[in-house]
């Protein structure tokens, strides 16, 4: 292995919130640096306080927080770390973002409603961090919202590794909705697979329709791809319309998965659903040791070495997605 991805980092202090820390302690393992402590207090009138045990003066501080459920509580948290890392002069503040929930909060589709996705790009930027790294938006667009640089990466490499080696022949990838068809498409492409996708429209928050299949499932066997797994509802929809279609089998994978509410039940014991394959980008619910957890914390750690070392983070693309591939003359 190259000895600029071993080499011993220096001046980098890496810190966790409530909401991950296992997944944070693997990141460090990877990074080969200390998790550094972090003492958060609630106080009697309910406020939170954040104290960063390690000095970050002068030195490129990293913050694990998926903003997940509880997810205002992790905000706080994060707010209230990156403001401490400012006042303790740290030279550059990054927000390792696994999930950034309010994603789904992107467009004004109701009279008088809030754009959560740009809020709360707006407080931390305002808190006073330099960068976000993040992991497979619900909605690309919101990447937009930050005004501070961010690395948006994708863990379709990581699930694509799940499925490498075995025997896929009749099997389809497929899409919940037209809009995760591109991410589908990738994951299709690395796998040499054709792709499919449902015709979904959202009723409420937990309630979608899925009226149609563009692509042929007949008599075939489905990974259905989704970004992000709460309730279920959408994957049980779209279950039932591959069944309809001919479909005979579906392994379920997701990037975020959630699970909340009745997800588990609903899954763990669906007769189509042979496996559901996630990440560890939030903790995965206790109780299903069947579910297949996928560390991301190498893919997070490369990038906060790169970002560090001032290296490309757009190379961690390369191989899963075309856009990133460089011309001939310049692979290196």
């Amino acid at each position: 292995m190259n000895d600029t991805h071993t080499r011993p980092l220096k001046n980098i202090v890496v810190f966790s919130g409530s909401g991950h820390p296992v997944l944070a302690s693997r990141i460090c393992d990877h990074l080969g640096v200390p998790l550094s402590g972090v003492d958060i207090k609630r106080f009697s009138n309910d406020c939170l306080q954040a104290q960063l045990l390690t000095n970050c003066r002068q030195k490129d501080v990293f913050i694990v927080q998926p903003i997940a459920p509880p997810t205002q509580e992790n905000l706080m948290e994060l707010l209230m770390m990156i403001d401490a890392a400012r006042g303790a002069s740290a030279a550059s503040i990054t927000a390792v973002l696994p999930h950034y929930a309010y994603a789904r909060s992107d467009k004004k589709d109701a009279s008088r409603i809030s754009l959560g996705g740009r809020l709360v790009a707006d407080l931390l930027t305002t808190a006073g961090v330099s960068r976000v790294i993040t992991l497979t938006l619900h909605s690309p667009q919101v990447h937009g919202f930050f005004s501070v640089t961010v690395d948006h990466l994708t863990a379709l490499g990581i699930l694509a590794d799940h499925y490498r080696g075995r025997d896929l022949d009749g099997y389809t990838v497929v899409s919940p909705d037209l809009g995760n068809a591109k991410q589908a498409s990738l994951l299709a492409r690395l796998l040499g697979l054709p792709v499919a996708a449902g015709s979904k429209q959202r009723k409420a928050d937990d309630v979608v329709v899925i009226d149609s299949i563009v692509g042929d499932v007949a008599g075939r066997k489905a990974i259905v791809l989704d970004d992000e797994i709460a309730t279920g509802g959408s994957i049980l929809e779209l279950l039932n319309r591959l069944h309809d279609f001919g479909c005979v089998e579906a392994s379920i994978a997701c990037t975020h998965g959630l699970f909340t509410g009745p997800a588990v039940d609903r899954l763990r014991n669906h007769p189509m659903i042979t496996e559901v394959v996630t990440t560890d980008s939030v903790p995965p619910p206790t109780g299903w040791p069947e579910l297949k957890v996928r560390s991301v914390a190498p893919l997070l750690a490369d990038a906060i070495r790169r970002i560090h070392e001032g290296r490309s983070v757009s190379k961690l693309f390369r191989g899963i997605d075309p856009a990133f591939e460089p011309p001939p003359d310049r692979l290196f």
